[in-house]
């Protein structure tokens, strides 16, 4: 099979920079002449700076800076490879078997492209795919559609403000739903109470399932009005840390040596100086 590749000397060149990166971990993760701080490092350790550069990525791609884009891509990548370099010392699998695998699944899945499937739409595209995942599975279509199997899917591989919006939404589309926006509410604050209500008693694990409740509660009623979540919780965090930073110009000293009193008053003052730019 063919496959359209870049020009010989654009394609040497991208061989040679992911050459040079793998050396460059391999080298991080020397037990002679490495870094003590990524030798101490395991897949599990590593997990929060995925997450992390996950993000940074998408906040890169929503500012639309191409040079920031680029970065956090390298900083994505390079937890790929470190990933793969720690998973090769220990004998588990290599960056080679984990690009050969992607490029198998690509191939397998995209029969109409690699293959002699014919298909005419974006919808037979996702029909087929599906079709497919299943079988990779050892699942019929029929098990692999299970609304159970496709929220779990959502709950295990998604954070979880996003998990809860996928979640909610296709348990709407089966049928899960309040017959109007009064229902969500009253739902809220009968979730509201027993959150409430746990606060009183000592059990750390039941007050985390009403906050949980809570939340989940709190989606819907964004869901029920078009809103995103995701996007809502980010912008209060950029606008606290503006206030926050605006705060720090106008103190003399620490903020950790102001009284509550004195913070209000700083706060409000920034806040209203950003409300006015």
């Amino acid at each position: 099979m063919n496959y359209r590749n870049p020009s010989s000397t654009a394609y040497n060149s991208i061989l040679n920079s992911l050459q040079t990166l793998i050396a460059v971990v391999a080298q991080l993760r020397d037990p002679e002449a490495g870094c003590p701080w990524d030798l101490e490092q395991t897949p599990q350790t590593l997990v929060p700076y995925i997450i992390e550069e996950a993000y940074e990525v998408v906040d890169a791609i929503a500012t639309g800076d191409q040079n920031a884009i680029a970065e956090e891509l390298g900083d994505l990548l390079l937890q790929v490879v470190l990933q793969s370099q720690i998973a090769g010392e220990a004998g588990d699998f290599t960056l080679e078997e984990v690009a050969v695998s992607i490029t198998k699944k690509l191939i397998r899945r995209h029969p109409h492209v690699f293959g002699d499937v014919q298909i005419n739409s974006s919808e037979e595209v996702n029909q087929n795919w599906e079709k497919i995942k299943a079988e990779e599975k050892g699942q019929s279509l029929a098990e692999a559609q299970l609304l159970s199997n496709k929220l779990r899917r959502y709950a295990r591989s998604l954070p979880p403000l996003m998990a809860g919006m996928k979640i909610s939404k296709k348990a709407a589309k089966a049928g899960f739903e309040w017959e109007n926006a009064e229902g969500v509410w009253d739902k809220f604050r009968e979730e509201l109470g027993e959150f409430q209500e746990a606060l009183t008693t000592e059990d750390k694990e039941h007050q985390e399932a009403e906050l949980g409740d809570l939340l989940f509660t709190i989606i819907n009623i964004a869901r029920w009005y078009d809103l995103d979540p995701f996007a809502g919780l980010q912008g209060t965090n950029s606008r606290f840390i503006q206030r926050l930073a605006m705060m720090e110009d106008f103190a003399e000293g620490s903020l950790s040596d102001y009284t509550i009193d004195e913070l209000e008053t700083l706060w409000q003052k920034a806040k209203s100086k950003l409300n006015k730019q």
